[in-house]
């Protein structure tokens, strides 16, 4: 399928503002350079009920959240969710609309996660702080009227790797359980030796080879821990065991074969896992709801995957 004509726009009008590459680019301005690119596709926030921030305690000092809660009475289900941009750039602010429009769709708190990044705080903090904040939603979920059996983790990009790696942590660890894992086009892999994915849309798609080449190398200490299943889920020796999941891919993403290749993995081991690849679709672009249509229709099937989930319940947990 051909590239979505409001996606080839958007396209357009970000090499117009001439940004250079990451792998050009010092953390500090890449971290402004998402800030300015967002601009170009982000529309007035969705209005929402409430909005709280707050600091809870985590393994290196508190984490701070961002809670999302929706219209109605509650206790809510709750998802936590952790923002996407390659374990080094973006924060609760650049993934802002997207958790709003999921409270909203599928009617639950969402706790919004801004773990550490790198290159400061190198594997495995991140994990360590999605995996802490998640404990803590399940055990304080009572807090913000928030219903602990109903809980569901979700991200995209870099966040949908530390969903589907919570998923592992929290089967390793006891705990807690999980009724859903929400894997936005997520990292599931190292680049190399790469797919058939990493070498046809390695380059002109907004996510880069190189981009993401750049993101490893801030976030590994070592090449060697990119086999480590809490960095490359789908290096997990077992999948089993773990929430149903929906995997969302686009068609022209570098990563779009790791997460499909994660789905099916996630099949092959008994747990029921819905796969929807978005054709004509970017990386970035569940997002990118202002300017693309097929943003709001990936919202909402995720959003129906979460409410279905939800209303599953616990039932979804292997004995």
């Amino acid at each position: 399928m051909p590239l979505d004509p409001q996606v080839q726009a958007l396209l357009e009008e970000m090499a117009a503002v001439g940004a250079p590459p990451l792998s050009n680019t010092s953390v500090e301005d890449a971290r402004n350079q998402i800030v300015q690119g967002i601009a170009l596709w982000s529309g007035e926030p969705t209005p929402i009920k409430q909005v709280e921030d707050r600091e809870i305690p985590g393994p290196a000092g508190n984490i701070p959240v961002r809670i999302y809660t929706p219209e109605s009475a509650g206790p809510f289900p709750v998802l936590v969710y952790f923002h996407g941009g390659g374990w080094v750039i973006c924060n609760l602010d650049t993934h802002d609309d997207s958790c709003r429009k999921l409270a909203n769709l599928a009617g639950c708190v969402v706790v919004s996660v801004d773990y550490r990044l790198a290159p400061e705080h190198k594997f495995p903090a991140a994990a360590e702080d999605c995996y802490a904040a998640t404990r803590w939603a399940a055990e304080n979920a009572a807090s913000f009227n928030g219903d602990p059996t109903r809980l569901a983790i979700g991200g995209d990009s870099a966040g949908g790797n530390l969903a589907a790696v919570v998923a592992l942590m929290a089967r390793d660890r006891g705990g807690p359980p999980l009724v859903f894992q929400l894997l936005i086009y997520p990292v599931t892999d190292y680049h190399t030796p790469g797919t058939p994915s990493y070498q046809e849309n390695a380059e002109g798609y907004f996510l880069t080879r190189d981009d993401m080449i750049w993101f490893w190398n801030h976030y590994l200490n070592d090449e060697s821990e990119a086999r480590h299943p809490y960095a490359s889920p789908l290096q997990a020796p077992d999948l089993s065991n773990l929430p149903p999941a929906l995997v969302i891919t686009a068609e022209f993403d570098p990563l779009r074969d790791e997460g499909e290749k994660y789905a099916q993995r996630l099949r092959d081991a008994g747990v029921p896992a819905a796969l929807k690849r978005y054709d004509g679709m970017i990386h970035g672009f569940f997002g990118m709801g202002a300017r693309v249509d097929r943003s709001q229709q990936a919202s909402t099937e995720a959003a129906e995957a979460l409410r279905a989930a939800f209303a599953r319940g616990n039932a979804n947990q292997p004995a």
